[in-house]
């Protein structure tokens, strides 16, 4: 986090973050999800999440899944920023 949240800082403040491998996200990495997103929104910057069917389901389980951006592709999250 600390890698990021010194990125969204340094600028630009846009993030695509692949998480297309993972098989697992709990509850505290969805809050580290969901500060990382309201850090990069307060530099007017933007975290596209890119996701697989397993952190899709944990997502919207709890209705983060317009919060978070959720892509399913890097190719998607490349062309929503460019849509920005």
């Amino acid at each position: 986090m600390k890698v990021l949240n010194k990125h969204i800082e340094d600028g630009p403040a846009h993030i695509i973050l692949d998480l297309s491998t993972i098989d697992f996200v709990d509850s505290s990495g969805l809050g580290a999800l969901v500060r990382l997103v309201k850090k990069a929104k307060g530099e007017s910057g933007s975290v596209q999440v890119v996701s697989n069917p397993r952190v899709t389901q944990t997502v919207k389980l709890v209705r983060l899944e317009q919060f978070l951006s959720l892509q399913p592709s890097v190719d998607a999250a490349v062309e929503s920023l460019k849509n920005m």
